[in-house]
């Protein structure tokens, strides 16, 4: 077996700082208004009956904001699956026609307080709103992107399946315990986790 470099631990790590210099550097292009460092854990609570109550009322105020501009309108993350701990914000999958198209419904939510911070061209055309009041996360995107029906594909195995449920609860919980500069950075480091689980869900139908 091939010996290892002695500097091969630097060079990785240096490579680890250099993809988290890139990726912040990312999260500033895409970020409307400043990029809030985190430099802590995070803050995971057990599931929480309200959290369906709260979709409920964002989902018909947003309705009522831009009609049938809405095509889909869906409680995703972890706030939306039962028995799962999560950070106490509600993540909402809005489906429009064209989310690039921002004239056509962003100027009525944020009439009404909603606040466009994420803008991504280059990643489905994600858009990312935070509410007037509710902690929220609404996840814009156009109907039909794979990246809403992997949400929902998630979402929905989560929900039925109780092995990976437990698995990706036990995962978050180790992450959380870690520093992390940005909340990106601990969703990001779920990717692995999240991609195994999906991998068992396809295999499945």
């Amino acid at each position: 077996m091939a010996q290892l470099s002695r500097n091969e631990p630097k060079s990785c790590e240096k490579m680890r700082q250099a993809e988290s210099a890139s990726r912040e550097e990312y999260l500033k292009k895409v970020t409307i208004g400043d990029l809030k460092p985190l430099h802590s854990t995070i803050t995971l609570v057990e599931f929480d009956p309200l959290w369906p109550k709260l979709f409920d009322r964002e989902a018909d105020r947003i309705r009522s904001l831009i009609g049938s501009r809405v095509l889909r309108l869906e409680h995703v993350g972890s706030t939306s699956v039962p028995g799962l701990c999560a950070k106490p914000i509600i993540d909402i999958l809005l489906t429009v026609a064209d989310s690039s198209d921002e004239a056509s419904y962003a100027p009525a939510l944020e009439a009404a307080g909603y606040v466009l911070r994420i803008r991504e061209p280059d990643w489905f055309e994600h858009r990312v709103f935070k509410g007037p009041d509710t902690d929220i996360n609404l996840h814009v995107f156009s109907e039909g992107t794979s990246e809403a029906e992997r949400m929902l594909r998630f979402r929905d195995w989560l929900r039925t399946n109780e092995a990976d449920r437990e698995k990706y609860a036990q995962v978050k919980r180790e992450l959380a315990r870690q520093v992390w500069d940005n909340v990106q950075n601990y969703a990001d480091a779920k990717t692995a986790v999240v991609s195994e689980i999906m991998e068992r869900a396809a295999a499945e139908k």
